[in-house]
């Protein structure tokens, strides 16, 4: 017959084996940097294609809002930690991460988005003619067309803008494409995460 105390103890040990294991998933996910956590789901190659592409429409349309109201005013700096930056705009704060991660190569001041969490001062300063012209490297249509850059730059800039990115980005052989450059294959991924993810 097992004492009171052996129970208890035994109890005991197997909620401490629980915890310790959990306390181990829990960690690893705690110290995960949050582009991290953004790139596993953002580009799970283990899910099937209608999930992938339901789950970018839904972040595409996100994303538009977003730039819809920052494009508003696009003198004023926008900032604060992630987490108050996906509260601001109604999004989560993964999202705003693919947002940040997204907007980063047209900002003024780029920010620590491989060491950033959730309470990191970020700022979504941006420069109008840079952020115009990666909209358009990156396909983007749907963004480089919104209606809000008719108060920034009238059609014939827009139209210059547009001519001067798409030339320079015309492939050559021999050019070397950048880890942050949009992938060549047209998927309007990173090259980092696209075809340069399968070479790595």
């Amino acid at each position: 017959m097992i004492s009171c105390e052996s129970y208890s103890l035994n109890l005991t040990m197997y909620f401490a084996i629980l915890y310790n294991d959990f306390q181990i998933n829990f960690l690893e996910v705690l110290f995960m940097a949050l582009l991290e956590e953004w790139t596993k789901v953002a580009y799970n190659d283990k899910q099937d294609r209608a999930t992938i592409q339901r789950f970018w429409n839904d972040y595409f349309l996100k994303e538009k809002s977003v730039y819809e109201v920052l494009l508003e005013t696009p003198d004023k700096e926008v900032k604060g930690t992630v987490s108050e930056l996906a509260e601001k705009f109604g999004i989560t704060v993964m999202e705003m991460t693919g947002f940040l991660d997204g907007i980063n190569d047209s900002l003024v001041k780029p920010n620590p988005i491989d060491t950033m969490e959730e309470d990191t001062k970020v700022s979504l300063k941006f420069d109008t003619e840079r952020l115009y012209k990666n909209m358009v490297a990156a396909g983007a249509d749907w963004l480089y067309e919104l209606p809000q850059w008719d108060a920034i730059y009238d059609k014939e800039k827009q139209h210059e803008l547009y001519l001067e990115e798409k030339k320079s980005h015309t492939i050559r052989v021999g050019k070397k494409v950048g880890r942050n450059d949009p992938c060549p294959c047209g998927s309007g991924k990173k090259y980092k995460f696209c075809c340069g993810k399968k070479g790595a």
